[in-house]
C-alpha cells in the first residue's frame, strides 16, 4: 500500500516537473523579453566568476563617457576599434558591488578620409543620482579594468573648458589639458569649445585628440562643440562635419536632420545649451540651419529652462578690428558678428546668465551685454582663448566692450567653472596654473545681481 502511494507521489512530481519544463520552454520560444533577461542573468553570472585578458588598444581605444540630457540619471559610452569586435558587450556596477548590469552595445562602421574605424556606442539608463558607479568593456575572454563613473547629483559642481584645441602634433593640447585635469580630478565634466581638431575628416588627428583626453574621458563625460574645422576634408574645402557627427553621439534634440549639431542638457539647477554656429560653412546642406535652430532654441528655453541658463557657442558674438601693428593694411569694424547680431537678442529674451564662445583664440572677459551695450544686467560674455598650438599673437585690437584681456602676445589658458548656490565662477589659468582672470556672476533666487 506504502508502494503504490510512493509511486503515486512520485508520478504526480514527475508530471509537475515536465509541466515546469514545458511551460519554460514555451515561454522561451514565445518571449523574446524572457530569452533576453535569462541570458543576461547568465552573463552576468560568468561576467563575474571568469578572469579576463586586457583589450589592447586596437580593440577599444578613444574610450569616452559622453555627456547626456541627464547625467544625474544616464550616461553613454563609446569607444573605437580598428576591426570589428566580437560580441562586445559593457558592464557596469555599483562601486564596491559584484552584481553586474549588461547594457547593449551597438556597433557602426564608419569609414572617413580613407579609413575605417568601428564605433561602439552602449547608453546607461535609470542610474541613481550621487551613485558611483563602475564599467569595463568586454568582448569574448578579453576586457578592460573598471573605469568610475559618477552620476550627477545636487546644485553644486566643477567643470573644466577647454578653447580650441586644433594643432599641429596636439603637444601644446597635452601640456594645457592633462595639468588642468591633473589640478582639478573633482571635476564632474569638460567642454570642449569647438575646432577641437584642425581637420575634421584627418582621423589621425582625431586619434590624437582623443589619446590626450582618454585618461579624463574614461571618467567624467564630454560636452563638445562643432567649431568650423570640423567642416573641412582633407582638400580643406567645407563638407558636412562626419567625423564629428559619428564620434559623439550627443543628446536628441528632436531634429533627426541635426542629429548631434546642438544639443542641450541639465546639471541641477543650471541648463546648458550647446549651439551649432557653423552657418555660413554648412549652408549648401542646411539652408534653413539658422531658423530650424532658433525655434529649437527657443521650444527648449520654454521646456527646459532654470534658475541659472549657460549658452556654449564656437563662434563668438563680437567682431573685433585687426591690431594694426600686427597686420598693417588690414581693418574691419568693430562691432559684433553676424552669430551676435542673430543670438543675442534671444539671450536678453529668455534671461541666458553666462555666454562662453571660442574661435578667435584669445581669451576676452567683456562683462555684461544686453540690447548690445554695456549693461548691469544681461549675460556675461566670456571669449575662452586657445588650447592648442594654433595661435594669433596681438591679431585683434582690443574691443571697446573688453574688460580682461589676456597678456599678449596670447598663451594657451583652460577655464574653471564651479558652480554654488547662488553664483558661478569662472576661471582662466595658464597651462603652468597662473591665474590670468576671474568672473563670477551672482544671482539671489531668481534675480540677476
Amino acid at each position: 500500500m506504502k508502494k503504490n502511494v510512493s509511486i503515486k507521489k512520485s508520478r504526480i512530481l514527475m508530471g509537475f516537473l515536465a509541466l515546469a519544463v514545458a511551460l519554460v520552454a514555451g515561454v522561451w520560444h514565445f518571449s523574446p523579453w524572457f530569452r533576453t533577461w535569462a541570458l543576461g542573468k547568465v552573463d552576468q553570472a560568468r561576467g563575474a566568476a571568469i578572469h579576463y585578458d586586457l583589450l589592447d588598444q586596437v580593440e577599444a581605444r578613444n574610450i569616452r563617457q559622453v555627456m547626456t540630457a541627464d547625467p544625474s540619471r544616464s550616461r553613454v559610452i563609446q569607444w573605437q576599434s580598428d576591426y570589428p569586435v566580437k560580441e562586445p558587450v559593457l558592464e557596469y556596477r555599483k562601486t564596491g558591488e559584484s552584481s553586474l548590469t549588461v547594457a547593449s552595445v551597438t556597433e557602426e562602421k564608419f569609414r572617413d578620409g580613407g579609413k575605417d574605424t568601428w564605433i561602439y556606442t552602449a547608453r546607461l539608463e535609470q542610474l541613481e543620482p550621487g551613485q558611483a558607479y563602475e564599467y569595463r568593456i568586454r568582448a569574448g575572454k578579453k576586457a578592460t579594468e573598471w573605469m568610475p563613473l559618477k552620476a550627477f547629483a545636487g546644485n553644486t559642481f566643477k567643470a573644466l573648458i577647454f578653447p580650441d584645441s586644433q594643432s599641429a602634433d596636439y603637444s601644446m593640447w597635452k601640456a594645457t589639458a592633462q595639468p588642468a585635469w591633473q589640478r582639478n580630478p573633482d571635476a564632474s565634466f569638460f567642454v570642449n569649445m569647438g575646432d577641437l581638431v584642425d581637420n575634421g575628416e584627418d582621423s589621425s588627428q582625431w586619434n590624437a585628440w582623443f589619446g590626450v583626453v582618454e585618461p579624463m574621458a574614461e571618467k567624467i563625460p564630454v560636452a563638445p562643440l562643432m567649431g568650423n574645422h570640423e567642416t573641412y576634408d582633407l582638400n580643406w574645402k567645407v563638407r558636412m562635419p562626419e567625423g564629428y557627427l559619428h564620434r559623439f553621439a550627443l543628446p536628441d534634440n528632436g531634429r533627426e536632420k541635426y542629429r548631434n549639431q546642438f544639443y542641450s542638457f541639465t546639471v541641477g539647477d543650471v541648463h546648458f545649451v550647446v549651439l551649432n554656429t557653423q552657418n555660413e560653412e554648412l549652408k549648401e546642406w542646411e539652408p534653413e540651419l539658422a531658423r530650424d535652430q532658433e525655434a529649437w532654441f527657443q521650444e527648449d528655453m520654454a521646456r527646459n529652462r532654470g534658475k541659472w541658463n549657460i549658452v556654449l557657442m564656437h563662434k563668438d558674438p563680437l567682431q573685433y578690428a585687426f591690431d594694426p601693428a600686427t597686420r598693417p593694411g588690414r581693418d574691419r569694424a568693430e562691432g559684433f558678428s553676424p552669430e551676435g547680431r542673430e543670438w543675442m537678442p534671444l539671450f536678453d529674451r529668455y534671461g541666458v546668465d553666462l555666454v562662453l564662445s571660442a574661435h578667435l583664440h584669445t581669451y576676452r572677459n567683456r562683462g555684461k551685454i544686453y540690447d548690445f551695450q554695456r549693461a548691469d544686467r544681461g549675460p556675461s560674455y566670456v571669449i575662452t582663448g586657445v588650447a592648442g598650438d594654433v595661435r594669433y599673437p596681438s591679431l585683434w585690437k582690443r574691443h571697446a566692450l573688453d574688460v580682461t584681456v589676456a597678456p599678449q602676445p596670447e598663451t594657451d589658458n583652460y577655464l574653471v567653472l564651479e558652480k554654488q548656490e547662488d553664483q558661478l565662477r569662472i576661471q582662466c589659468f595658464l597651462p603652468d596654473g597662473t591665474l590670468v582672470d576671474t568672473v563670477t556672476v551672482r544671482k539671489s533666487g531668481e534675480k540677476a545681481w
